[in-house]
C-alpha cells in the first residue's frame, strides 16, 4: 500500500462538522469559522531525518525547510500564513546547540512572512529527529484556489525551474506566497497546487480532482541547471526532462487559467516578478492522464513523482 492508497483508506470515514469547507484532498483544509471576509487555512507537514534531510544538513536549513513546506501549501491556496505550532521529536542524546539552530532557521523565515510561532510539543524519538509543523493561515472569501477547478482548454503554468532538488535546492527554496496572492488578485485561477512530489505526480492530483487530462510540451518544461548537471553524472539514469518531471521538492506553483488569459498573464507577470521565471507548459484536455508531446510525437506519460512507501 503506497502513500495515496493509505490516505484514501484513512479518510473514508473521518468525522466532519459544519465549519469544513474543504477537507482532505487539497493542499490545505479550508474552514469557515464565521469571519466576515476570510476563511481559515489549516495545514500540517513533517520533515524526517534520513528522508527529508541528513545528519550532516546544516541545522538552519532544516528549520527553514520544515516551515517553508507548510508555507508553500498556504501559497497553493493563495492564502496568507498566520501562526505555527512546532512538534519536535528527538533522540535521547541530542545536541541542544543544533536544535537551537534549527529554530533559528525557522524563526528567520517566520519573521519574513510575519508568522508567529506560538508553541508546540517536544517528545523522544529514539532513532532519528523529526520536526512537524502545524500552520494556520487565512484566505479572502472568493479568492481560495483549489485543485478541482481546471477546465478543458486551460493553459498550464509553472513558476521557477524544476528538477535537481537534491543538489540543495530543496533546503533553500522560497515559498511563492506573494506570487500566489498576486495571481489570485489579478487573474481568475481555475486550479493550483504546489510541486512537492514532482510535476508528473502533482499535476495528476489536479487532473483527478478536476476530472480532466493534460497535454504537456516537453520543450516548454523549465528544467533547472541542477537537473542538467546531475544528468551528466555517470551514475545518473535520468534525463534532465525526467528529473524535472519526477525529482520532487521543487515547491514551485502549478496553476491553470483560461487560454484567453495566458498572454496577458505572462506579460503582467514579467512586470511584477522579473526575477521569477514563469512558463506555459501545456494545456488541460478533456481526456484522461498526461500526454507528453516532443519531437517524436505524443505519448502517454507513465512516470510519476515521489510516492512514500513504494
Amino acid at each position: 500500500m503506497n502513500e495515496f492508497e493509505l490516505i484514501t483508506q484513512l479518510t473514508r470515514s473521518l468525522p466532519t462538522n459544519k465549519s469544513v469547507v474543504v477537507g482532505p484532498g487539497d493542499d490545505c483544509a479550508v474552514l469557515d469559522l464565521g469571519l466576515p471576509d476570510r476563511l481559515l487555512l489549516f495545514k500540517t507537514d513533517a520533515v524526517v531525518e534520513g528522508i527529508h534531510f541528513t545528519p550532516d544538513t546544516p541545522p538552519e536549513q532544516i528549520g527553514h525547510k520544515a516551515l517553508a513546506r507548510c508555507l508553500s501549501d498556504i501559497a497553493a491556496m493563495a492564502g496568507t500564513a498566520n501562526s505555527a505550532l512546532i512538534t519536535l521529536a528527538l533522540p535521547r542524546k541530542f545536541d541542544s546547540d543544533r536544535v537551537e539552530k534549527i529554530y533559528a532557521g525557522m524563526n528567520a523565515l517566520a519573521r519574513r512572512y510575519d508568522v508567529a510561532i506560538v508553541g508546540g510539543e517536544t517528545t523522544v524519538n529514539p532513532e532519528r529527529m523529526l520536526v512537524s509543523v502545524a500552520l494556520l493561515g487565512t484566505v479572502a472569501r472568493g479568492k481560495c484556489v483549489l485543485r478541482s477547478g481546471a477546465l478543458a482548454g486551460d493553459a498550464i503554468y509553472v513558476t521557477g525551474e524544476l528538477g535537481g532538488s537534491l543538489a540543495g535546492r530543496h533546503l533553500e527554496f522560497e515559498p511563492r506566497l506573494a506570487e500566489a496572492r498576486w495571481l489570485a488578485d489579478h487573474f481568475s485561477l481555475h486550479a493550483m497546487i504546489d510541486l512537492s512530489d514532482g510535476l508528473a505526480g502533482d499535476l495528476r492530483h489536479v487532473l483527478k480532482a478536476s476530472h480532466v487530462g493534460a497535454e504537456l510540451l516537453a520543450t516548454a518544461i523549465p528544467v533547472s541547471r541542477s537537473a542538467r548537471a546531475a544528468s551528466k553524472a555517470e551514475s545518473s539514469a535520468k534525463t534532465p526532462l525526467l528529473a524535472a518531471l519526477t525529482d520532487g521538492e521543487d515547491f514551485e506553483l502549478l496553476f491553470t487559467v483560461a487560454s484567453r488569459d495566458a498572454v496577458p498573464l505572462l506579460d503582467a507577470w514579467k512586470q511584477a516578478f522579473p526575477k521569477v521565471k514563469l512558463s506555459c507548459i501545456g494545456k488541460i484536455t478533456s481526456g484522461e492522464g498526461i500526454t507528453l508531446r516532443d519531437q517524436h510525437g505524443a505519448r502517454k506519460l507513465a512516470a510519476h513523482g515521489y510516492i512514500h512507501f513504494t
